[in-house]
């Protein structure tokens, strides 16, 4: 017995190496990638109030339909993930390649159907008179983008399965800055407006597709894999795939049927909620960034055929999961009288926010848990199972929420059905970790 706990630490140290080093690349690629809208904002915001809004609007529509195909990224890197642990770098390479080439088809589709629905597409979403020709123009233009944003999706799935978080960190910040300085050059040194804008983020994003592809490309050729299309392939990642799809598709109902029903509960509560919302997603990249670490660990740990060591780094993970959010929870309290000032000096929505905003805190290692678990299923190639759970935490979640305006309840009640929420995901998940189903060894599941 007391030869175990020196044996102990080694291993901790090694699992705590390897989700740093992945951890944190991973998080500074995920802040990056939202302040492309924020700087198309920045620089937009001084055209005018009406192409401000038609910005908010398109970049609205063209956020979801990026976010549908996130499980580019999540199938892939368990599944690249499996083969490397294998010891098989040809056969990883490939499955990113189906990957991307599945990215290329679906954004082909998805500008098939954007480009002569886009008048309609801006009325659903409510744009005035004044915005919508503008979000038009930009919803237009951005389509053109989107097949890139697909493989910078899948591309990163591959890096992350081969352990890499480091590059996609270095292509984002490129990317930023890049599209920061097209904009720039584009709005305001070529006159070209929202247009010059939107062609800007559009190149930007073709570039950083182009560097993710000629890193594949050269990963590719050094190990023999093939760059050309295999149906097959294509066929077995989209029905990998399609499980993510229903899930991020559910979380995003869940989501949805928030906002609406903080909506119905005033102006007041809603701007409030927005508030809170807008803190929740960044805490949720914190958290993520960890998820991404599990879902490239776990799938290398059961493609080399070690359950024993995918066991081990899965518990090591919930405690880094747990742990972090104590921290985060703590943060938000201690700096609550300082974040919500930097959105609102309405005294209203203040107390509005205060109270939901604590139980946002104290749902953080709830939190941390739900996340890890959720990449460690991913990385395991468990998806028939996290859609079928999710539908089941929407299933719970859609008649509590929906009941809280006739209940009489307010916003704090709102994000007390969210903590529902990520208590059934975190039972839901623990169940399934404790069953041991998720281990199935090999390069492919």
């Amino acid at each position: 017995m007391t030869k175990a706990a020196p044996q102990a630490k080694p291993h901790r140290r090694q699992h705590d190496r390897e989700i740093v080093a992945l951890a944190v690349p991973a998080f500074g690629a995920l802040v990056a990638e939202p302040l492309f809208v924020m700087a198309d904002s920045a620089i937009i915001g001084h055209l005018g109030t009406a192409q401000l809004a038609g910005l908010a609007v398109a970049s609205a529509l063209l956020t979801t339909a990026v976010s549908v195909f996130v499980f580019l990224a999540y199938a892939t890197t368990g599944a690249v993930a499996r083969r490397v642990g294998a010891g098989d770098l040809s056969a990883a390479i490939r499955q990113g390649m189906d990957g991307i080439w599945l990215a290329l088809i679906l954004g082909a589709a998805v500008i098939a159907v954007v480009l002569p629905t886009a008048p309609t597409l801006i009325d659903l979403f409510g744009a005035s008179e004044t915005a919508a020709p503008y979000a038009v123009t930009y919803l237009r233009i951005s389509s053109f983008g989107i097949p890139a944003m697909l493989v910078v999706l899948a591309a990163t799935g591959v890096l992350r399965g081969l352990q890499n978080t480091r590059t996609p960190l270095y292509v984002a910040v490129g990317g930023f800055v890049a599209n920061a300085v097209l904009n720039v050059v584009l709005v305001y040194g070529a006159g070209l407006g929202i247009a010059g804008s939107a062609w800007g983020t559009v190149i930007a994003q073709c570039g950083m597709a182009a560097v993710y592809l000629v890193v594949v490309v050269r990963g590719a050729r050094k190990h023999g894999a093939s760059l050309k299309p295999d149906v097959a392939g294509i066929r077995a990642s989209a029905q990998a795939g399609a499980p993510l799809l229903v899930r991020t598709l559910s979380l995003r109902a869940v989501l949805m049927i928030a906002t609406a029903v903080a909506a119905r509960l005033g102006d007041t509560e809603i701007a409030a909620h927005q508030i809170i919302l807008s803190l929740w997603s960044l805490l949720a990249f914190a958290m993520d960034a960890i998820a991404i670490a599990g879902q490239a660990i776990i799938g290398r740990y059961l493609g080399a055929g070690d359950p024993a060591g995918a066991k081990a780094v899965c518990r090591r993970m919930v405690e880094w999961g747990i742990a972090s959010g104590i921290a985060l929870g703590v943060l938000v309290v201690v700096s609550r009288p300082l974040f919500i000032p930097l959105f609102t000096s309405d005294a209203a929505v203040k107390d509005a926010a205060l109270p939901a905003l604590l139980v946002v805190a104290i749902c953080q290692p709830l939190s941390g848990i739900v996340y890890v678990l959720d990449g460690v299923l991913m990385g395991a190639g468990d998806g028939p199972y996290l859609a079928w759970a999710m539908l089941l935490t929407l299933a719970i979640f859609t008649p509590f929420a929906l009941l809280i305006p006739s209940w009489g309840g307010g916003l704090t009640a709102v994000w007390g059905a969210m903590a529902l929420m990520m208590a059934t995901r975190a039972v839901t998940l623990a169940l399934r970790t404790r069953s041991g189903r998720w281990l199935v060894t090999g390069a492919s599941r």
